[in-house]
This record gives C-alpha cells, structure tokens and sequence, in this order.
C-alpha cells in the first residue's frame, strides 16, 4: 500500500486545515489508517486512527478538535484540524497497518505503510 498525503500549510491560531491521505489501492477494513505528527526535535506522536475502518482513536490533546473521516470511493481518509494551537505546528504523516491491536494503535512501529508527511505550520 502506498500513501500519499497532501493538505498542510500555513494557518493562524484558531484556524482550519483539512489533510487528505490518498491509499494505492482499496483498504477496506482490513487496514487502519492513522495519523502521526512529528515536531522539531521531538518524537513521533500519534495522533489519531480509524481502527479496522470502524471505531476512531484520537489522542487526548486533539479531541473535540480533529475529526478523522473516510471516502471509501476515493481510498482516502481525511484529518480535519480546527482550533489550531501553535504546538500542533509539526510535519504529518498518515500511516497503515493490517496487525494493530487495541493496545498497540498508539504505536508507531505497529503501522508498516507510511505517508511522505506534510507540514502544518500554526502561527500564534
């Protein structure tokens, strides 16, 4: 499977952004696809993921702020951002994996297919 993601920029405090990551081919529900965000300096974090195409995961700094979303005719799952903070200023990538597990979701290493990530930069 191959990622393409696209959608980042330049937005001020309190704006929007909606990311798209386009699939190569049909995921369906085998697949989770998620979002990981990497800052200067600082490890990749996770984000958020559409579990097995059904229950969606956010982390805890991004509920009731991002929305994760699926166009299954277009194999593209979406990251709508909004009330951005300046701390979510990172490069994003969307990534796959077919073997997540509840407990493992949240962990980068679990997910084999990944995006080319996109910058978000949010100005205060």
């Amino acid at each position: 499977v191959q990622l393409q993601a696209s959608g980042g920029g330049l937005v001020q405090a309190g704006g929007s952004l909606r990311l798209s990551c386009t699939a190569s081919e049909r995921t369906g529900n085998n697949y989770s696809l998620g979002w990981f965000r990497q800052a200067p300096g600082k490890e990749h974090e996770f984000v958020g993921t559409m579990f097995r195409g059904q229950r969606i995961y956010y982390e805890d700094s991004v509920k009731g702020r991002f929305t994760i979303s699926r166009d299954n005719a277009k194999n593209t799952v979406y990251l709508q951002m909004n009330n951005l903070r300046p701390e979510d200023t990172a490069v994003y990538y969307c990534a796959a994996s077919a073997r997540l597990t509840i407990t493992t979701l949240r962990l980068k290493n679990f997910y084999d297919y990944w995006g080319q990530g996109t910058q978000v930069t949010v100005s205060s």
